[in-house]
Formats: C-alpha cells, structure tokens, sequence
C-alpha cells in the first residue's frame, strides 16, 4: 500500500547524495518508509555542490529511488546545508532605551533584525543563535518583560556564501521538485544526536565527513560555535596512496585496519607485521601507522584549535560527542583525548531518537544528518491531487503531464459541449505552457542571481509571477526574497564605497591644499631671504606626497640653493675689492 503522509529529507554529502523518507510518531520516534542513495564525489568536493548538471542527475535518481520504493510522488524535500564555508561569526546590537523602559518581544524583534539587517560581505546568514540579552550587569537568555536603561543582544550568526543555497536551488528546480525548507547540516546533527543534557553541561560535537570535518560546541542549551575543517577520511586515504596503492585498495586498508592511535610503552619491542589485500600488495604495519596517526593528529590539532576559540573549552562538562565515519576508526576516542586532554568522550554511531521499523539506513554514523534533517520537518512531503483528495501515484505523476481529468461519467461527457470541450483544451495548453515558460523563467532568474545580475533577476521573476503557476508560488517568493536581499546588500557595499571614494577625494583635495598653502608661505619667505624658514615649510609640504606639489617644491629648493650661491659670491666680491693681493688669493682659494 502506498505511503500517504511522509517526511523526505535529503543530504548533499562529498561522496554520496542520500535521501529518506520517514514519519514521525506521536511519541517523538521516527518511522524509516525509504531510503536511497547515490556516488556524489564526481560533482561534490568538501560539501560544494561543483557540478549542477550531475548533481540535478543524483538528486533526481536519489529522490525517483525514493518514490519506487514508497510507491508514490513526491513533490517536496528537505535539505541541508552544509559545506566548507559554513562558520559561525559573534555579533552584538545595543539598544538605549528611557529610563526603566519594560523590554518587549518589539524589542527584541527590532534588534534581530538588525542584526540580519548587515551579513558579512559576500555572505548570507542562514540562521542566528541568540546567546545572551546583557541588562545592566545580568546576563539572560529571556529578557522579555524586564526593565532597562538599555540592552545588548549577543548573536551567532551561521553563515556561508550565498552561492551555496543559490546551487542547491538551481538543482532542485532543474529537478521538478520543490523544497520544502532547509536545515543547517551541522544544527541537524546535533538534534539526532546530542542529549538534552549533554547540550546543557557543555559539549563539543566532532563530525568526521569524508572531506570535511564540522566541529560544533554546546552550552547552556544554546550553539556557541560551529566551523567546518577541509579536512576528513578522504585525507587518510589519498596519504595511503602515496606508497603506490590505488585508491580503492586505499580505502579498503584504511577501513580493514587503520587506527587512530597505538599507544607504545617504554622499552617495548614493537613487533612490525604487514598487512594484504587480496593478495595483490603489502605495506608495513609501522609504515600505516604513522601515515593514518599522523593525518589524525592533524585533524584533532585543527579540530582542538576550533574548540578553544569557542572560549568554551574549559566548560564541557559533557566532553566530546564524535560521530560520521572515522567514528567507526578503532581508538578514536584515545587519539581526541591524547590531543584534547578531555577524558569523557563519546562514540555516536547512532541517532538518540528512536527509530522504529529500520532497516534500511545504515547504523554507522554516517547517517545522523539526515535523521536530524528528517527531525526538522514539518510538512508531509507527498504529492497529492487536489482533484482525488488523496496522494497522486508516481506511475500516475509520470503518465499525467497535464492537469487534464477524465470525467468517469458518461452521462456529463455526453452533455459538455463541443464549445465548452475546446476551452477546457485550450486552458489546459495554456497552462502547460505556462507550466513551462515559469519554470524556464525561474531557471534564468537563478543563473542571474548566482552572476549577481539581482536587478534583471527580479524582472525575471516579476514576469514569472503574472504566469500564476501555483507549484512555483512558494519558489519564486524565496528568490525573490534572495534577490532583493543580495540586491540591497549590493547596494549597500556600492553606498559604502561610493563614501569612502569621496572622503578620501575629500582628504585628497585637503591635503593639497594645505600643500599649497605652505608652498605660497615659502614663496614669501624666499622673497623675503628667510631661506631657513623657506626650507621648513617645504619639507612640510613634502609630507603630503603630491606629485604635482613635489616638483614645484624641488623647483623652489634649487631656486633657494642658486640665490644662497649667489649671494655668496657677491659677498665674497664686495669683500674683495677691499682686501690685498694676499687676502685676495686667500679668498679666491676659499672660494
């Protein structure tokens, strides 16, 4: 029987696109209905969508696997986002306020928004954790309803470059299927996987992925820091290649009998023995060894560095929380506290929500982001035909191509006019043309916000909308919504420019001004033989380093030397003329 009311989730990973489709219980578990997957390391590279036409090819592969094995359409997914430029930056907006001013939920409203209002140059804010509300010398998370003079509010700000949504977006439209919403890969791991407590005491949760690894820290229930390391197994496995084992071979050793640490006692004979695959090659023990732990240092060395800039190092009580892949890489957790010296940590493997009827989704911890994202879904997922009031089947779906029903009653088709026939036709093709014409449309506007052509965009999608296609209603409204945002923060860095631009013409002219100034002051001084004073205020105008300034200041300085020369002689003449023959040879030689 096909499934009617599901959850489907989908995660962009570096070497697969996963997806599932699930429901969620009343009483908090999940129920697994599907699940499918797909190679995604020909079009993914740390996380980043870098080839659309095979990324739209597995989306599409990934989400038609779902729906064979549900046995009906899909027309919404959720997806996380995730990748290498994904990183949390603190901000602070303060408030002043009259004197005992009641804070209210506007208040606090206003101040978000102001902190959304300006993202970091050539990125966009994803989502924001408040952490504190700063009243007086109080520290609160809910300020709501207390009394101020004034109010800062301190955020995290998760942000990441625009084009990784933008990507995302493009494929799914190139799909035919909807989003349904995103979810911040990082936050959704962190919700299948954590404890209420372990949020609350403190913690650090380590996600090894196969190119990347995103370190995520916790305390008081609230995200305090989250960055992604473009570092992860595959960095294992390509050191292995190095001693001239192909890839696969590569991996295969590293699974089979890679460790993340080895502990050697003092004076202990360390016994070297060699490991085979297939009986095809060998390498030494000691020389896997020291290739994987040398790698892992790395990482935990990177891993550790991003822990101590959350300033929350010496707080986790809860300790460190490790899953995705190199969870399942024997002593681990001895490597993290070798590096960290934090002693309680924790292998995750699998998600704390409970799952029931699965046995689809693999239970090795490269799975919990996508639990997390299916975790984050709210709307059911299935396509459903408005005209039946239940799902619409995918066999269905395909064969359909049009809104066109057959009328099952012979008696009402007999009726209908031919008139009236022709235009229902005729509607029908104009709204598949429409269909068509939309959706080429919002391809366009994507490919023009991703150029930053934010203007034309919006010209684009304005044309879209008077299509009036319903299924790209929601779409069209979130790149617009994208477009006019990037289009306002264009301006605004163009704004800023444009100011600094002119102060610093402003600056310019001044300069050259108080320049010439000091060149007419020393023009005077040298009609006045006040040569000394003359010199000084030109070495002050030399400060300035203007050209047009420099020459004329060389041209006065040569001018001050010849008149001083002259002078000279001509003292020297006058002199003379009183002197003896002894004294004129004894000035001409000084001369």
């Amino acid at each position: 029987m096909a499934a009617t009311d599901f959850i489907v989730a989908i995660e962009l990973g570096s070497t697969e696109i996963t997806g599932i489709a699930g429901k969620k219980n009343a009483d908090g578990s999940l129920n697994i209905l599907a699940y499918s997957s797909e190679k995604s390391a020909d079009c993914i590279k740390k996380g980043v969508i870098y080839n659309l036409d095979k990324t739209t090819q597995k989306l599409t592969s990934v989400i038609k696997g779902l729906e064979n094995k549900l046995q009906a359409g899909i027309k919404k997914v959720y997806i996380g986002v995730g990748g290498l430029s994904l990183r949390s930056v603190r901000n602070s907006e303060n408030r002043q306020l009259g004197e005992d001013t009641r804070i209210s939920q506007a208040i606090i409203d206003s101040m978000m928004q102001n902190n959304l209002d300006i993202p970091p140059l050539d990125y966009e804010i994803l989502a924001v954790e408040p952490q504190e509300y700063k009243i007086g010398n109080n520290l609160l998370t809910e300020p709501v309803g207390t009394t101020a003079n004034s109010i800062e509010g301190n955020y995290l700000n998760i942000i990441a470059r625009p084009s990784v949504k933008q990507n995302i977006r493009q494929c799914l439209s190139h799909t035919g299927y909807d989003i349904a919403g995103f979810a911040i890969s990082p936050m959704a791991t962190a919700d299948a996987v954590l404890t209420t407590n372990e949020k609350r005491s403190g913690c650090a949760l380590i996600d090894f992925g196969a190119d990347t690894t995103t370190v995520s820290v916790y305390k008081n229930n609230i995200l305090r820091h989250v960055c992604v390391i473009p570092l992860g197994g595959n960095n294992i496995t390509k050191d292995i290649t190095s001693k001239q084992i192909e890839e696969d071979d590569a991996e295969l050793i590293k699974l089979r009998y890679a460790s993340a640490y080895t502990e050697h006692k003092e004076g202990e004979e360390v016994q070297d023995s060699e490991f085979t695959i297939d009986g095809k090659f060998t390498i030494q023990s000691r020389v896997l060894e020291d290739i994987v732990e040398a790698r892992v240092n790395e990482i935990l060395n990177n891993v550790f560095n991003q822990i101590k800039l959350s300033n929350y190092s010496d707080s986790l009580m809860a300790g460190i929380i490790v899953t995705g892949g190199m969870a399942n890489m024997p002593d681990i957790d001895k490597a993290i506290t070798n590096i960290t010296k934090i002693e309680k940590v924790r292998i995750a493997l699998n998600s704390e929500t409970n799952i029931v009827g699965n046995t689809v989704i693999p239970k090795n911890g490269k799975s919990n982001t996508l639990i997390g994202i299916l975790m984050s879904g709210e709307e059911n997922c299935c396509r459903i035909d408005p005209r039946k009031g239940h799902q619409l089947d995918f066999n269905e779906e395909a064969v359909a191509g049009s809104d066109k029903q057959e009328n099952n009653n012979a008696e009402e088709q007999q009726k209908e006019s031919e008139e009236t026939k022709a235009e229902k036709t005729i509607k029908e093709v104009e709204t598949i043309d429409n269909t068509k014409e939309c959706h080429q449309l919002v391809i366009t506007a994507s490919q023009l916000i991703l150029s930053r052509g934010y203007s034309e965009a919006l010209e684009v999608l304005d044309k879209a909308k008077k299509l009036n296609v319903e299924a790209k209603a929601r779409e069209i409204d979130s790149l617009e919504k994208e477009a006019k945002r990037l289009l306002e923060e264009a301006e605004r860095v163009r704004a800023i420019k444009e100011a600094k631009l002119q102060a610093e013409k402003q600056r310019e002219a001044q300069k050259k001004e108080e320049c010439n100034k000091l060149l007419e002051e020393a023009i005077e001084l040298i009609d006045k033989e006040k040569y000394k004073t003359a010199k000084e205020k030109l070495d002050a105008a030399r400060v300035y380093n203007i050209a047009e300034c420099n020459l004329i200041i060389e041209d006065l300085e040569e001018k001050i030397v010849k008149t001083q020369k002259n002078k000279k002689r001509s003292i020297f003449d006058r002199i003379k003329q009183g002197m003896s023959k002894a004294s004129e040879e004894f000035f001409d030689g000084i001369k």
